[in-house]
């Protein structure tokens, strides 16, 4: 394995390395030697299938792509990397142009009514300054309410009325 990396290290051409698919102990010796030159190396595979060690020179420029393509067992072509994005970039431009077509549709009078039966006439702006938020929604300033003990205070209580409600209920029983 020493003198693979030596001879893959002397090479100034290659920047990348498969090794074949070995056991867990030969996966472990070939990145401790790799790790010494001052190699990276990544593991893909299924073990005890085809797990194998990837050896990249320190220089190269490893994508993200190239190493989803590892992983997932497909080999790396960038030219047809550049081809799905530029389909993607494609589909992304045509879905926008369809919501645009959407968007330009006219909306039926039926529609309309319908939704100014549910919403109103006003617009939203309007509608905002119509609405009273406290009112509507629930909220109350802390001076508004009633009940102003604190948690241990109401705990203190509840645990008191069950102790009256079952001296009572005690007293009840013996009667």
């Amino acid at each position: 394995i020493e003198e693979r990396i030596g001879r893959f290290m002397q090479n100034v051409e290659l920047m990348k390395k498969r090794f074949e698919p070995m056991d867990k102990v030969s996966r472990t010796i070939v990145r401790d030697v790799a790790d010494v030159a001052g190699l990276t190396t990544y593991a893909f595979g299924i073990e005890d299938q085809d797990r194998h060690v990837m050896v990249f020179k320190k220089e190269y420029q490893l994508m993200e792509e190239e190493l989803n393509c590892y992983r997932t067992g497909v080999e790396w072509d960038p030219e047809k990397i550049k081809e799905m994005a530029i389909m993607k970039v494609q589909q992304k431009d045509e879905e926008e142009q369809r919501l645009k077509d959407f968007k330009k549709e006219p909306i039926s009078a039926k529609f309309l009514e319908k939704i100014e039966g549910l919403v109103g006439k006003e617009t939203g702006k309007e509608s905002a300054r119509i609405l009273k938020i406290n009112e509507q929604f629930g909220e109350v300033r802390s001076e508004l309410k009633k009940d102003k003990r604190t948690i241990e205070e109401t705990l203190a209580d509840i645990r008191a009325k069950k102790q009256k409600k079952s001296a009572d209920d005690e007293h009840q029983h013996e009667t």
